[in-house]
This record gives C-alpha cells, sequence and structure tokens, in this order.
C-alpha cells in the first residue's frame, strides 16, 4: 500500500524534519520510550499507545480514538490518511 512507510523511512522522515525522537513524541503527547520502541521493531503498534506512534509515523494506516475511552462509532475519533508517495 502506497503512503506506509518502514521503520528506516520512519526514522529518515524525522531526520528531514530536522526533530529528534523526543521532539516527536513530546509534539505528539505520546511516550519518547514507546516510540523508540515502535521505531526499532520491539513493539509493533497493533494497540494502545503503540498503535497511535505507528499511526503518527505513518508506518500504519489507522484511527487514533480521540479520547482514553475508544467511541463505539467514528465520531471522535482522528483518522489519519497518508499522503500517497509518487516514488512507489
Amino acid at each position: 500500500m502506497p503512503g506506509i512507510r518502514t521503520a528506516a523511512q520512519a526514522k529518515a522522515w524525522l531526520e528531514e524534519q530536522g526533530k529528534s525522537v523526543q521532539e516527536f513524541a513530546r509534539e505528539n503527547s505520546v511516550d519518547p520510550a514507546t516510540t523508540y520502541q515502535v521505531l526499532s521493531g520491539r513493539k509493533k503498534g497493533r494497540r494502545g499507545e503503540s498503535h497511535k506512534v505507528a499511526v503518527l509515523l505513518g508506518m500504519k494506516v489507522g484511527v487514533i480514538p480521540a479520547s482514553a475511552n475508544p467511541p463505539t462509532s467514528s465520531e471522535g475519533a482522528t483518522q489519519i490518511v497518508l499522503p500517497s508517495d509518487p516514488e512507489a
């Protein structure tokens, strides 16, 4: 699927943005340790905080609930849509 980044591509993207993992985590209100774990492959981003990190890094297409209690419908959720990669 075009637009999905690998861990290496996500790291390169952060570098292109001039952001450290710490800065990215702070700006997106996520745990820096979880961000490092997703980027290293120790966490797969299947649920919870690691899912949020993977979606924000563009490593996964998904929906991030707006609150700690996931909504029962799509209301109150943020959907991340990645731009298509012309090189893919």
